[in-house]
């Protein structure tokens, strides 16, 4: 057994990369692809503030004339919009937390030499940055970027006549996205095999540190969801260039009939929100098991309630795939359907709960050092709680 153990970690093992192009394009050090995944989203902040910028100029001066931008039209706010969601959601909430910091550190804190596929990990972070040029390409094609906003409702974002940027820029979007949830689904496979298989002997998964728990059942939740969204992005590529009717009913745009017929919005809606929710606590459970390890270390003890944290972020992941319905209360769905929907939405918040207390037995009678980390773990605490 020893002997299997010694073979498989040794296969992982390569040495550091010589070269620029050999270290920072064509990498397989897990480290190196963390930067890359940091430094996208990075990118992908400045980008999505600048576009936050510009809606908020309008706001202001609505009829101002700006330099390169000219006037910004509603139809233009809303593609501002709509990029601006799409650029922070993907590749900045999602990116970060999971690509960045959990290829960086993940393999450290299990003892592990790399990630389980290097290679895989490699392509996955290359697969998102091809997705984020799609996505930025859409400015500058004919009609400009898509105005259906970031979640992308149909039939709007299904009709290429439905208005400005709904052409070339909406499947441009769409293509995006697709590729994106490609992506994930390689660092979803990389972050689950190599947290179940890569562990240093001696390592059981109940002694891991609550930062792999949460990346961890992270990964998971990213495999369940992004293949949903995948498919439901393949299907609107379909019925906007090849005449299905998945989520266009028989409907006329500017008094003239579409063509399309039985499709049901809905469904897009249904299939959207069932990526859309769990990827709330794809965003935050990253940080609150980044917050965890931070309380325990400046707080100079172990964290309060490990197991009760453990079996917390388990349940916060089954429980995210339950309450997708809560997005859609005003679709006209049976009040009994909104009941259980809203029953599930109130048991998320007893795992979250548990969390929050155990946070706060940590801090207590702990031998606290105020450092910069610290505030922010505090700081997140607070909001976490009031927001």
């Amino acid at each position: 057994m020893a002997t299997h153990e010694s073979a498989a970690h040794a296969s992982h093992a390569h040495a550091a990369p010589q070269g620029f192009i050999r270290k920072w394009i064509f990498s397989l050090d897990h480290k190196v692809i963390g930067l890359q995944y940091y430094f996208l989203a990075l990118t992908a902040v400045f980008v999505g503030m600048f576009l936050s910028l510009l809606m908020r100029i309008h706001l202001i001066w609505p009829t101002a004339t700006l330099p390169f931008f000219g006037e910004i039209k509603p139809e233009t706010y809303l593609s501002l919009l709509t990029m601006h969601g799409t650029i922070m959601v993907f590749f900045v909430l999602t990116t970060a937390p999971q690509g960045g910091f959990g290829n960086y550190f993940l393999p450290i804190q299990i003892g592990a030499p790399d990630m389980a596929f290097p290679v895989l990990n490699m392509l996955s972070f290359w697969t998102t940055f091809l997705g984020f040029i799609v996505l930025l390409a859409a400015f500058v094609v004919t009609g400009g970027a898509p105005l259906h906003g970031w979640t992308g409702y149909a039939p709007l974002s299904a009709l290429q006549s439905a208005g400005p940027g709904e052409g070339l820029g909406a499947d441009l979007w769409i293509t995006s996205i697709a590729i994106f949830c490609i992506g994930a689904l390689m660092g979803a496979l990389n972050f689950i095999t190599t947290t179940l298989d890569m562990r240093a002997k001696g390592m059981t998964m109940m002694r891991m540190p609550l930062t792999v728990w949460a990346w961890f059942v992270t990964a998971i939740l990213g495999l369940l969801a992004f293949g949903v969204l995948l498919s439901a992005g393949i299907l609107l590529l379909m019925d906007r260039n090849l005449g299905t009717s998945f989520f266009v009913p028989l409907v006329t745009v500017n008094g003239q009939l579409t063509g399309h017929k039985g499709g049901s919005p809905l469904l897009w809606q249904h299939l959207f929100w069932f990526f859309g929710h769990p990827e709330v606590y794809i965003a935050i459970l990253p940080a609150m098991g980044m917050c965890s390890q931070l309380l325990s270390v400046f707080s100079r003890k172990p964290i309060f309630g490990y197991k009760a944290m453990v079996y917390a972020i388990m349940a916060i992941g089954f429980l995210g795939f339950m309450v997708w319905g809560h997005h859609m209360f005003m679709s006209g769905m049976s009040p009994y359907t909104a009941f259980a929907f809203s029953i599930m939405t109130m048991g998320i918040g007893v795992p979250s709960a548990i969390k929050t207390f155990n946070w706060l037995g940590t801090l207590m009678r702990g031998r606290i050092r105020f450092t910069s980390p610290m505030l922010f773990a505090i700081g997140f605490v607070s909001l976490f709680v009031t927001g």
